[in-house]
This record gives structure tokens, C-alpha cells and sequence, in this order.
């Protein structure tokens, strides 16, 4: 993991974000390191594909209960940076990464 100065990457977006009760999940996208894989896309129906540029999109970052099961999936199949994955589910009440949780923590994993 990257060190990050400081910085909580949990709190990213976090600004502009709806109510943690509405949406107490959240995506973290590495959109610079995806490599168009589509395994994600696959895997849930938040996930897109843009067949020009390569790169996957999500539609939502924020996310409800039923979104949680299909995104979790999607972050566990995405097979970048070595399978570590570069779609990063976090719980915004506790900011522990769900998935993929490389290093089996919670620590966020992101390399930024």
C-alpha cells in the first residue's frame, strides 16, 4: 500500500456525498490503473465498460444494501495491479474496505 501522507483515501468524496443511512457504501476507483479487464462489468450491473477508452466506469459510488453484494463481487474479480484490484468497496460508517482488502485488515488499498 502506498503511503498517503497522512491522508484518510476513506474520506474521499465524502464532500458532496448523500447521508451515510441512504448509501453506507461507497466505491473507490484506481481509474488510472484499470485496464479494461470487464470482469467488473460482468460481476455487477453498477459496473460499465467503455469500449473506446478500455477503462471500466461505475455508475454510482455511493451505494445501498442491495448494491453491496454485486460491487463486492465486482472489487474480488477485477484482476488489476497484480489481483489486488483497483475497485475498492468501502463501509463509510467505519471507513474499513471490504473489498478486496488485500492485506486482510480493512486498511484501504488504494495507490495514490
Amino acid at each position: 500500500m502506498a503511503d498517503s501522507g497522512g491522508f484518510d483515501p476513506a474520506s474521499v468524496g465524502e464532500s458532496d456525498a448523500p447521508p451515510v443511512e441512504d448509501r453506507p457504501y461507497k466505491v473507490l476507483f484506481e481509474a488510472n490503473l484499470c485496464f479494461g479487464a470487464g470482469k467488473c462489468a460482468s460481476a455487477s450491473e453498477n459496473w460499465t465498460l467503455d469500449l473506446r477508452s478500455g477503462v471500466a466506469r461505475p455508475r454510482t459510488y455511493f451505494l445501498t444494501e442491495a448494491d453491496l453484494e454485486s460491487n463486492l463481487r465486482a472489487a474480488e474479480a477485477c484482476p488489476a495491479k497484480k489481483g489486488d484490484g483497483v475497485i475498492h468497496v468501502v463501509d463509510r460508517r467505519t471507513g474499513e474496505e471490504l473489498a478486496p482488502d488485500p492485506h486482510g485488515d480493512g486498511t484501504v488499498s488504494v495507490d495514490w
